[in-house]
């Protein structure tokens, strides 16, 4: 058995080191590669270390049992499917290394010189450094072509980011393997060009060492730093906190004095630190539920200091070409669970940040001011962080939407990008056709954001949030050249309406879970076209069910129904693409949807089981789909959005979304019409 990804098998993976991190690597490497009958073998040359790290994977598999994220049968088949060896000959015809031992330059070439003459020929190895170039790495390597670092983080099993670091000899096609082989296993990789520490780390490190140098400068305790460091950036917990739990200290104290001739002269080890590492000692941190006062001026203080050098940290690693502001801003997001450096910068305005970085700049000798927050502050112009990403393929435009941590949620932004992104594509004479998908393998469009849902105070307010949504939507199905939605996962609410307003759609084969219309658990209906174009594709009687009983279907019933044009077993986005080129060449047909009234609609629907859902709201959404299906499509649309406002004034409605905001989705809300 093996996994199978672009071509290339996964049979066996080796992962080199059982200290901190070569465990967890183990662990996600058993969760998503062991039903495919991969194993994993973890090689060290200390038992002890082994034995270590068997323990703590198998602690955290029963954790996992305990809390019902894995059942029995996952548990006994992901640690039967790890091995723990001292003997390196145990990865004979590994198809993936990962090395994960400590951060030493020789080491890790010796580890390697070992290692390439025992794995399968085209195995690709890598390296989860957190600072040493690639070309330091493997600078012995037989075949350079296929290596890379691939930048886990703490703690690697949960933490989703992983930075992808070719080196100058990587084949290109060893890279793009990685990126997407670690987004199809449910990582969110980012492509990072190869600089010591990379793009995150000198930002994680940078933003530590501003802290230690406030402390050092007496302005504030560790303790009051680390408060208002993990209020301003929205962490969740401090720098001084994060150095602690990580057991950050030695290699932190390393990188600094790097970073001084690999970066700039900005950039050393404190005496406060080096003092730590000495003793071994951790920072003084508030402790659980303690809550150090800090006055107001100098959390302003301290908060203005930190801003002012976070800017200019991401600033100096984009101005260097490292990585691209939207994949740098999301990495920040994800990684490091910081508000995103870009996305802050435009709230705050980008002129009161240059502010910030400028006055910071000018009290550290060295500190630059990057020229990007320089030429966007000057003009006090936001940057642009596009969240919708477009990539050719030969004539056609793949579009993916990618926001890992929210499922790839809509918010009214977001509907409005795909609606300039659809736009765009069809106003390029280059662009034969588009294709549209969501990021990663659980979603392709989880819904609409309920965050931007729960703004809505008015019937008014109610009408115009449905209207704006349906107006991007509307733009979609506007476009006269093919359209294909790709769907990877989950396509529910705002994400089938979206991807219905498309010409065509296939979705990856055997999905239990792929579309639905959950509107109703919140207490409101479909506001972006549900009502009006499900009961188009799939009839009104299967519409009715999905609708007013929130019944999510299968692939295979998405496809029965009609709701797609077919499963894909692999290579989805590939088959989308060839499908959209096969529709404007004429070679496949094309089916756009009638913009005429449904025929035969019935005076009333058929009853369906609601449960504990809102009478009221049912009363609506029934009114909802029987009028916009005697309607034409555009005069549909503005009923489906008076409906969507009306629902909006009911008291279920905030119940419904209250609800959800407070207990998650999987909770009943206690609806007052039952």
């Amino acid at each position: 058995m093996s996994f199978s990804h672009q071509g290339r098998e996964i049979r066996k993976v080796a992962v080199i080191g059982s200290g901190q991190i070569g465990p967890d690597i183990a662990l996600y490497f058993s969760k998503v590669l062991s039903p495919f009958g991969v194993q994993t073998v973890v090689v060290d040359v200390s038992a002890d270390a082994l034995a270590g790290g068997q323990k703590k994977l198998e602690k955290k598999v029963s954790k996992g049992v305990e809390t019902g994220a894995f059942s029995p049968e996952q548990q006994a088949k992901m640690t039967s499917s790890v091995a723990w060896t001292t003997n390196y000959d145990e990865i004979k015809g590994a198809d993936l290394v990962v090395e994960a031992a400590t951060e030493n330059k020789e080491l890790k070439g010796k580890i390697f010189g070992m290692v390439e003459d025992l794995v399968a020929a085209d195995a690709i190895l890598c390296s989860n450094s957190s600072h040493l170039e690639p070309e330091v790495i493997f600078a012995n390597a037989k075949h350079k072509g296929r290596t890379g670092v691939v930048h886990y983080f703490f703690p690697a099993e949960r933490n989703l980011l992983v930075e992808v670091v070719p080196g100058a000899d990587t084949d290109d096609a060893t890279t793009q393997w990685l990126l997407s082989f670690y987004e199809g296993i449910g990582k969110v990789p980012i492509p990072v060009k190869s600089r010591y520490g990379y793009a995150l780390d000198p930002v994680f490190e940078g933003l530590f060492y501003a802290c230690a140098l406030l402390a050092e400068a007496g302005v504030g305790t560790t303790k009051q730093i680390d408060v208002v460091c993990k209020k301003t950036f929205r962490m969740g917990v401090g720098s001084f906190t994060a150095m602690n739990l990580t057991g950050g200290n030695p290699i932190t104290a390393v990188g600094l004095d790097n970073y001084t001739t690999k970066i700039g002269p900005y950039f050393r080890t404190p005496d406060s630190l080096k003092d730590k590492v000495a003793k071994g000692e951790n920072w003084d941190v508030p402790a659980r539920g303690e809550k150090p006062e800090v006055p107001e001026d100098l959390a302003a203080k301290i908060r203005d200091n930190l801003l002012g050098a976070y800017f200019g940290l991401c600033g100096e690693i984009v101005d260097a070409g490292l990585v691209s502001i939207a994949d740098f801003n999301m990495g920040l997001d994800v990684a490091l669970d910081m508000k995103p450096a870009f996305a802050f910068m435009n709230e705050m305005g980008t002129a009161e940040a240059l502010k910030l970085v400028e006055a910071y700049a000018a009290n550290n000798d060295g500190f630059p001011v990057p020229k990007c927050i320089e030429a966007h502050g000057k003009e006090n112009k936001p940057f642009d962080i596009p969240v919708v990403l477009r990539q050719d393929k030969d004539g056609i435009a793949v579009l993916t939407i990618r926001r890992p941590k929210v499922l790839n949620a809509l918010d009214q932004g977001v509907f409005e990008e795909i609606r300039t992104r659809f736009q765009e594509c069809d106003a390029d004479p280059s662009v034969k056709g588009i294709v549209l998908t969501g990021f990663g393998k659980k979603a392709f469009v989880s819904g609409a954001d309920v965050r931007f849902l729960a703004k809505i105070d008015s019937v008014k307010m109610g009408e115009e949030t449905s209207r704006g949504s349906q107006i991007c939507v509307d733009a979609v199905q506007a476009v006269e050249k093919p359209t294909v939605a790709a769907l990877n996962g989950l396509a529910f609410g705002g994400g089938i309406e979206t991807a219905m307003a498309c010409e065509a759609r296939i979705a990856t084969k055997g999905l239990r879970v792929l579309a639905g219309q959950p509107e109703a658990n919140l207490g409101i209906i479909p506001g972006a076209g549900g009502t009006v174009r499900l009961p188009r594709l799939v009839g009104i009687d299967n519409a009715n069910v999905m609708l007013r009983g929130c019944r999510p279907i299968s692939s295979e019933k998405a496809l029965a129904i009609g709701l797609i044009r077919e499963e894909v077993e692999s290579g989805l986005v590939d088959r989308a693409v060839a499908l959209c080129r096969d529709m404007a060449d004429g070679k496949a047909e094309r089916s756009r949807m009638s913009r005429e009234p449904l025929e035969n609609v019935p005076e009333t629907l058929p009853a369906v089981e609601i449960g504990h859902l809102s009478t009221k709201v049912d009363e609506i959404l029934q009114k909802a789909i029987l009028g916009a299906a005697r309607l034409p499509l555009a005069d549909a649309i503005l009923f489906e959005a008076k409906c969507f406002g009306e629902v909006c004034g009911t008291e279920d409605m905030r119940i419904g979304v209250d609800n959800f905001m407070k207990n998650g989705p999987k909770s009943k809300a206690e609806f007052v019409n039952r």
